[in-house]
């Protein structure tokens, strides 16, 4: 038998030999060990640490490492970067990896301004196999690639990242769904179709609703969304209502005790500062109540005197391009020439009525003459005076000067500055022809036209026309916008006599492409890289709708100079401005311009016949006028739910001069009436 010390040494030179077998043994029978970086959470870190971890890194986490680094250059805006990192990655991916890939794919894409691209990376994405963090990002990504545009997979998609977010993301993302809501017309509204489950887009949508019949009082408002959060308790904007909506209903109306109306009483503008008072007076004193609901505008509409074609009101500018608008025949007005009085037999649709304001017995309207004395001198006078609201200055300069001053009165301007400023305190509405070119720019979208042509005079009113009209319509997801300038009435009537015509094509427009914003919501960033102008391919012929800025006159010239070049198969649909609707078009006139389809505000559409009745009567048929008169009308509408515009996002009013929507600086923009020729009539488009 062995001595027991002897066993014991054998043993201990044993064991080491036995822990080292066991351990090689247990290596041989493992794979390649998994990486233990969490690829599927946050990235928190910067791209130079990532970086220096796929150096370092070994195989089994140098993957993993790199897609944390592109998602990392991702979220700094650094693409080229990221997509070479892209570039290197293996072609063998675990499944985790490959659905990590493809979000950073899609983000990639996104980034770039590739929608197609990052829609197609995002269609290929299993979301079940996605983490939380991972899913909050995907409806992100589906949130950017819907570019801001109201729709029904928009709201899903909010929808469905909405229970994935805490803290101030959520909240954000409960705004946001929101704001998509109110930036849907009740027409688009209305015509969503959702799937029986969907209860909660069901319950967003009749908060709409709620809303929308409710928000002119603010009581009414609370008690409306109140049984709202009753029959929807399960509603995330029940919980936590939406942050624009919950001022809404603790909203106070702003004072209209005393109104400051700030008008050039004096000199070339004196003609329309007349005809914006008497629209404020009449409203004031209720002539939006006694008005009778709006029926067929024939009846409303006298019939145009014979003598008007010799006789019509010199076109009126309102100009925006310098301070003083001006009376001329030659000037480009700015919001629109006098229009015909419609004949009998043209039934033209009544439209919604503009909402009907109380009359204020107890408002005090001191009117104050701007030609007379410095802006300055006026406002503060109105602020010695306690006025509570100012509606003015009408001139450019003055606008300026006012909305520089810093004054803590509420300012509806009535014009728009070179260069616009948001304060919380000021709102702009001017008739202007680049309302127009925006409208036009929606109503030829809206028909399916895709490629625009733009006939306008070589003047820098063409200019301004040609660039709000360009700029719409890149905002629509246009491309490109062709431009063709004409000179004066004498170089129509020779291109007519020699037999050139006018060819439908042009110059593409060149300008800025709109920056895009950056995304930074549940923990992703999307910075929004720099766009650098790029020069419109040119036309390859196609041009399928033409929208032409010109007088009368210039119209009678130019529609039949188009069907000289144009066959009538082509079937190019043409659209016009209310410019060339003046006083004195005859039945001829309107038979030539069959199918011509032009823009007009509502009040002489027929959106109010007895108010149009009284204000043709008082400015003796001169519609260019009644315009402006309108205008003024709109003012005392707009002075009486300032808080609202300013303040209350998706809010809107049907007034005598349009549709009137606010953006976010409180610029009052219009969506006009169209009117189409057809067989000698005049019918609302279709």
């Amino acid at each position: 038998m062995l001595p027991s010390k002897m066993v014991r040494r054998k043993a201990g030179r044993l064991l080491p030999a036995l822990l080292a077998g066991l351990i090689l043994a247990a290596c041989s029978s493992q794979g390649p060990q998994t990486s233990n970086v969490n690829i599927q959470g946050p990235a928190t870190a910067r791209s130079d640490y990532y970086l220096q971890q796929v150096q370092q890194s070994d195989d089994n986490s140098k993957t993993d490492w790199q897609l944390l680094a592109i998602r990392a250059l991702l979220n700094e805006g650094k693409y080229p970067q990221a997509a070479q990192q892209m570039s290197q990655l293996p072609q063998q991916l675990s499944d985790v990896q490959q659905q990590e890939s493809l979000l950073l794919s899609a983000q990639l894409q996104t980034g770039q301004q590739n929608t197609a691209g990052a829609q197609q990376a995002l269609s290929q994405i299993k979301l079940e196999n996605l983490s939380q963090d991972q899913q909050a990002r995907f409806y992100t990504l589906q949130i950017a690639a819907a570019q801001g545009k109201p729709s029904l997979p928009l709201l899903r998609a909010y929808i469905a990242q909405e229970p994935l977010l805490r803290g101030a993301d959520h909240q954000k993302n409960i705004d946001a769904t929101w704001q998509t809501l109110t930036q849907m017309s009740p027409q688009d509204a209305g015509n969503i179709v959702i799937n029986a489950n969907e209860n909660v887009l069901q319950g967003w949508l009749d908060l709409l609703n709620v809303w929308r019949a409710n928000n002119q009082d603010a009581q009414m408002l609370k008690a409306a969304v109140k049984d709202w959060q009753t029959r929807y308790p399960y509603n995330p904007g029940a919980k936590t209502l939406p942050s624009a909506l919950n001022q809404a209903q603790n909203m106070t109306k702003a004072s209209t005790s005393t109104i400051a109306l700030l008008l050039p009483l004096n000199g070339q503008a004196q003609l329309f500062a007349n005809a914006i008072q008497k629209g404020f007076n009449d409203a004031k004193n209720g002539a939006l109540i006694s008005a009778p609901q709006p029926q067929s505008v024939a009846a409303a509409q006298p019939a145009a005197a014979p003598s008007d074609a010799g006789t019509a009101a010199q076109p009126i500018s309102y100009s925006g391009n310098s301070d003083s608008p001006v009376v001329s025949p030659s000037a480009a007005p700015v919001d629109a020439t006098a229009p015909a009085a419609a004949p009998a037999s043209q039934p033209v649709a009544a439209q919604s009525a503009a909402p009907q304001v109380a009359p204020a017995g107890n408002a005090q309207i001191k009117v104050y003459d701007t030609s007379s004395q410095p802006i300055a001198q006026v406002m503060q006078q109105a602020q010695q005076d306690g006025a509570t609201i100012v509606v003015g200055p009408l001139l450019k300069s003055d606008v300026s000067t006012v909305v520089n001053s810093q004054t803590p009165l509420n300012i509806l301007a009535l014009n728009e500055p070179e260069q616009i400023q948001n304060h919380p305190n000021v709102c702009y509405f001017a008739l202007s022809p680049e309302d127009e070119a925006r409208d036009a720019a929606h109503h030829m979208w809206d028909q399916g036209k895709r490629s625009p042509l733009l006939l306008v005079p070589r003047s820098n009113f063409g200019d301004r026309v040609v660039n709000a009209f360009a700029q719409e319509w890149q905002s629509l997801g246009g491309g490109s916008v062709l431009q063709q300038r004409f000179g004066s009435a004498a170089e129509l009537k020779q291109g007519i006599n020699s037999g050139a015509g006018i060819s439908l094509s042009g110059t593409p427009v060149n300008i800025a492409p709109a920056q895009p914003q950056g995304i930074s919501i549940a923990g992703m960033n999307i910075p929004a890289p720099q766009v650098e102008p790029v020069a419109a391919a040119a036309s390859s012929g196609n041009v399928d709708g033409v929208y032409i800025v010109s007088t009368q006159a210039e119209l009678e010239l130019i529609k039949p100079m188009i069907a000289m070049r144009t066959s009538s198969r082509n079937n190019i649909a043409l659209y016009a401005s209310s410019r060339s609707f003046q006083a004195g078009a005859g039945p001829d006139f309107r038979l030539e311009m069959d199918g011509l389809q032009f823009s007009d505000i509502p009040l002489l559409s027929g959106a109010n016949p007895a108010l149009m009745q009284q204000a043709v009567k008082s400015f003796n048929n001169d519609y260019s006028l009644v315009r402006l008169y309108a205008m003024g009308v709109d003012a005392w509408t707009l002075a009486n739910h300032f808080n609202q515009m300013r303040q209350t996002p998706g809010y809107s009013l049907n007034g005598n001069t349009g549709t009137l929507t606010a953006t976010s600086d409180c610029v009052i923009n219009r969506k006009l009436s169209w009117n189409q020729y057809r067989q000698g009539e005049i019918v609302p488009a279709s």
